[in-house]
């Protein structure tokens, strides 16, 4: 199971700072949510997590090898990204879009091959998407079209799967199917996964250990409990309040899932 760590990062755009000092490890076969607004950074600490942005201090291992230290094919097959939207500018068909995950496996000039097939076919009906195989991306609906996406990332065979808000606009029975697919995935494939969102619901029903971030300059330790209830009173607690400006952040409905116990790891 591989292995993830942001060891003191920083990244601005421009003068503008998003990530200071930011310190974070996935453990392998972890379930870990990255909270915080919108406009917080988590999209920001994901790409450059990917390696897709690099950071201007601090660096990214994984497996104890610095990220930037191996090639791009190399981490392709190691970590699959999902994004919040995916806009094509040709019209694929849904078992085009998961083979496209295929590429990091092809040498130069080399087409997709039955095995190759075989996998992406495994990969759509791994998120209950196989009965698309022929329909065009873009007359899906939106949750159809994330579950061939995280497909697409899947045929992938990466040890890391990395979304992006992969329930934003999403109505509540495509988020639950969402949920149960990446919980699957984790359990049964023992694949490390690193989800974005804002969705305080969504990340406590999913996720086994988060990392919040409050503000623009920093992402911040927090635990579940301190996080999403008025009971965490402390100037650190409330500085690692999901809530944005410092207040209490509200409590969510009383169920099993909000009041199941979440570990933390540190940013």
């Amino acid at each position: 199971m591989a292995g993830l760590a942001a060891d003191r990062i920083s990244f601005a755009y421009g003068t503008s700072e998003v990530l200071g000092d930011v310190s974070a490890r996935v453990a392998g076969g972890g379930l870990v949510g990255i909270l915080g607004p919108n406009g917080s950074g988590k999209t920001t600490l994901l790409r450059v997590l990917a390696g897709l942005m690099r950071p201007s201090s601090g660096r990214i291992v994984l497996d104890g090898v610095d990220l930037h230290a191996i090639s791009r094919a190399t981490i392709a097959r190691r970590m699959a990204v999902v994004p919040q939207e995916t806009q094509l500018a040709f019209d694929y068909t849904v078992l085009e879009m998961a083979t496209m995950g295929r590429y990091p496996h092809l040498g130069a000039f080399e087409v997709e091959g039955p095995e190759d097939l075989a996998i992406a076919g495994e990969a759509l009906a791994a998120t209950g998407t196989r009965h698309l195989a022929s329909r065009l991306f873009n007359t899906l609906s939106g949750g159809e079209k994330q579950r061939v996406v995280i497909a697409g990332a899947l045929a992938q065979n990466p040890d890391i799967l990395l979304l992006d808000e992969p329930t934003a606009s999403l109505d509540l029975a495509y988020q639950l199917e969402i949920r149960s697919i990446l919980q699957k995935l984790n359990r049964e494939r023992g694949l490390t996964i690193v989800v974005s969102t804002h969705d305080l619901n969504f990340a406590a029903s999913l996720c086994r250990s988060t990392c919040s971030t409050p503000t623009r300059a920093s992402a911040s330790r927090t635990r579940f409990p301190e996080a999403l209830t008025p009971r965490a009173r402390s100037p650190r607690s409330r500085r690692c309040s999901v809530a944005s400006g410092g207040s209490p952040a509200r409590r969510l409905p009383t169920s099993r899932h909000s009041r199941r116990r979440v570990s933390t790891w540190r940013a």
